[in-house]
């Protein structure tokens, strides 16, 4: 399958960290690069469903089992893994310095949190397959897939992601547009996830619940309907958060890689993160 020179590897591997793929591809472009072994897909959705069958030659990688999120004792719940950690896993998955991921789901905030996640770790060759699993029509297998492990190299690229003291300072400052991404009773602070501490919105975000980014087939709106959903968030860059960074990852996505909205990055901390510490302004 990797049967390049080693002059050509670096090369390649070079390329692809530097190089960005399609945010969004077709079934019909996947169908017509499912033969490159530079394409990994990765199956996200339950282990149970990709082995009652998936794209061919997808690799089961689970979002809620797989390690995409990891608790930290700072109180997040759903947070980056430790850099050496996340490189293994994806490694493990058969995904190389050298390769396109793209990312099959059926649940759209998990796969804008997988490719969020190549994002932040320098890899720009990843894409989500638009409409997910349910808009496949081609070739279909079932059982297990064991993915051939591979090096992948992390180069971590901060402009993405947002941690607590630029969040304590976009608060303070108004420097940055907060989004809120939870349902409307969470944002109001009439109800809460339980591993969040406190009712309410960080001070001063706007609320932008990503469900209104995506179609009742939990696809992608299309642009010229992205793009009033999200005026409030003017032209200051912008934070998403969520409980988790879970559902967040829909209004990053749609900020990022949509509108190139300038300066949209995710905190993965969110609100878990935020009321682990009484003193942290909450309002509602």
């Amino acid at each position: 399958m990797r049967t390049l020179s080693a002059l050509a590897i670096g090369f390649a591997i070079a390329g692809a960290s530097a190089a960005a793929a399609q945010p969004l591809v077709s079934a019909d472009w996947l169908a017509a690069h499912l033969q490159d072994p530079h394409v990994v897909v990765l199956d996200i959705r339950p282990a149970d469903q990709h082995e009652a069958g998936h794209i061919r030659g997808a690799v089961s990688a689970e979002f809620g089992r797989t390690g995409w999120l990891v608790a930290q004792r700072d109180g997040s719940v759903g947070a980056l893994p430790p850099l050496p950690v996340i490189a293994g896993t994806i490694g493990a998955l058969g995904v190389d310095d050298a390769d396109q991921a793209v990312i099959v789901g059926d649940d759209f905030p998990a796969a804008a949190r997988v490719y969020w996640t190549f994002k932040v770790l320098g890899h720009g060759a990843v894409s989500i397959l638009d409409g997910g699993s349910r808009a496949w029509n081609g070739p279909v297998e079932t059982g297990p897939v064991m993915p051939k492990p591979a090096a992948f190299t992390a180069r971590y690229d901060a402009s993405v992601r947002a941690e607590l003291p630029e969040v304590v300072a976009a608060v303070a400052d108004g420097g940055a547009a907060l989004v809120d991404s939870r349902p409307q009773a969470q944002w109001l602070g009439t109800a809460k996830m339980p591993a969040v501490h406190a009712f309410g919105h960080l001070p001063g975000a706007v609320w932008v619940d990503q469900h209104t980014a995506l179609t009742p087939e939990g696809r992608l709106k299309p642009t010229e309907a992205l793009a009033p959903l999200f005026a409030a968030v003017g032209d200051k860059p912008a934070i998403t958060y969520c409980n988790a960074g879970y559902l967040s990852a829909t209004d990053w996505f749609v900020l990022s890689e949509v509108l190139h909205h300038q300066g949209a990055r995710l905190y993965d901390g969110s609100m878990t993160q935020w009321t682990a510490d009484p003193s942290r302004p909450v309002e509602r």
